[in-house]
């Protein structure tokens, strides 16, 4: 997904357009409408993609957003976001391994009472033609506008915030955004400061026009869908610059964290983050105790040992072991892995079921596939280990092992 930035032209306030929010949610203080109506009917696309080979070997074993991020799989983060707003049908724009998809979640429609379908493309269609092949499952008669979420996305979901600013500005479609530190990387675009309506895009600007990117979260009427053919085609390229020109864009400032996860570095870097985001909010979901430092999940099935230090950022999958005398620094230890003594683990993702032996060292984001041996006493540097291997000498460089 090609992202874009927004800065706004003029002044050093950010994002004045909160103020007819205000108003609007002054209006519903009066009537004692608290504005649950705005989203009762209302549905979601969540863009699943295809293989995830960015985060292989991971991938190989299920679809990527089934890969668990911080001991839940990513797209029920969404979902679950969805639901709490009051949204009642889920959408998964998919090519690939449907089946999985549905058979994995449909425990999760009853919990949560939310319907959940596929959209099935039989060919990728890019990030705005599922928009398109979906129409029939996204438009009623209700003429509420509709989500649209990335399925990488990991962030603070102000969902509600989001359709409150979608109405008081009275525009086509809302964007989400959030700040880089490099966004010559992205396409820029600038906004109007007072409303937040979005002018034009720069696409990777030599000069500094702004820091604000796409954060893969939209909120649009049903009529952009009539914008858009059902080909393979780029919501951030063809559709969102043609809303712009219109004057019928807008752009939102994500609050809090965000983060792409669709690979590695970036999915340990998206645990820590959303680990923060659970201290702030002072969460009863983070471990403590003498031998945890900084932010920590362990799943209440998981079993520790004597003697271990365990964070900062890091998160136990449910029925782990590890060991006693263990280490374990910015990192994911998936459902089932067993670490045995005074193993050290730091900025790597361990699989499904797999085992690192006593006194081993696995760092420098090694991955570890599903049912992954790593014999005792072996040094990992950023090795890739696909499912079902064993691991019997060192991995000195980064590589690949088949």
């Amino acid at each position: 997904m090609t992202a874009l930035a927004v800065e706004a032209s003029g002044g050093s306030r950010i994002f004045k357009s909160w103020e007819p929010t205000k108003i609007w949610e002054g209006a519903r203080a009066l009537t004692g409408d608290k504005g649950d109506h705005l989203s009762l009917k209302m549905k979601a696309l969540i863009l699943v993609g295809g293989f995830g080979t960015r985060l292989r070997p991971l991938t190989l074993s299920v679809p990527k957003p089934l890969v668990e991020f911080a001991n839940k799989p990513m797209i029920l983060h969404q979902i679950e976001a969805l639901k709490a707003i009051g949204v009642t049908e889920v959408v998964l724009a998919i090519n690939y391994q449907p089946e999985v998809m549905l058979n994995f979640l449909k425990e999760f429609e009853t919990k949560l009472g939310i319907k959940i379908t596929c959209s099935q493309e039989t060919e990728p269609l890019g990030t705005a033609g599922p928009l398109a092949l979906a129409r029939d499952n996204l438009v009623d008669d209700s003429g509420e506008p509709f989500f649209v979420l990335n399925s990488d996305v990991i962030s603070e979901y102000p969902l509600q915030e989001m359709i409150d600013f979608h109405k008081s500005h009275g525009g086509e479609a809302s964007i989400l955004v959030t700040k880089v530190d490099e966004p010559s990387k992205y396409g820029v675009v600038v906004m109007e400061e007072s409303t937040g309506q979005v002018e034009r895009f720069v696409e990777k600007p030599k000069v500094f026009v702004g820091n604000k990117i796409n954060a893969g979260i939209y909120l649009l009427n049903p009529s952009v869908l009539d914008r858009i053919e059902l080909r393979p085609t780029s919501i951030e390229k063809e559709v969102f610059p043609n809303i712009a020109a219109e004057k019928k864009l807008y752009a939102m400032v994500l609050p809090g964290f965000w983060m792409d996860i669709g690979q590695p570095r970036d999915y340990i870097t998206g645990l820590r983050l959303y680990l923060d985001s659970l201290k702030k909010k002072s969460s009863p979901k983070l471990a403590f105790g003498p031998h945890i430092i900084g932010n920590v999940l362990v799943d209440e099935s998981a079993k520790i040992g004597e003697g271990c230090l365990i964070g900062p950022d890091v998160a136990i999958g449910s029925g782990c072991i590890v060991e006693s005398g263990v280490r374990l620094s910015r990192c994911t230890i998936m459902r089932g892995v067993r670490v045995k003594k005074h193993a050290c683990i730091s900025s790597s993702i361990i699989g499904w079921h797999s085992t690192v032996g006593q006194w081993a060292r696995v760092e420098n984001m090694t991955i570890l596939g599903e049912d992954v041996h790593v014999c005792d006493e072996i040094y990992s540097n950023g090795g890739v280990v696909l499912p079902h291997k064993e691991i019997k000498s060192s991995i000195l460089n980064p590589e690949i092992v088949m």
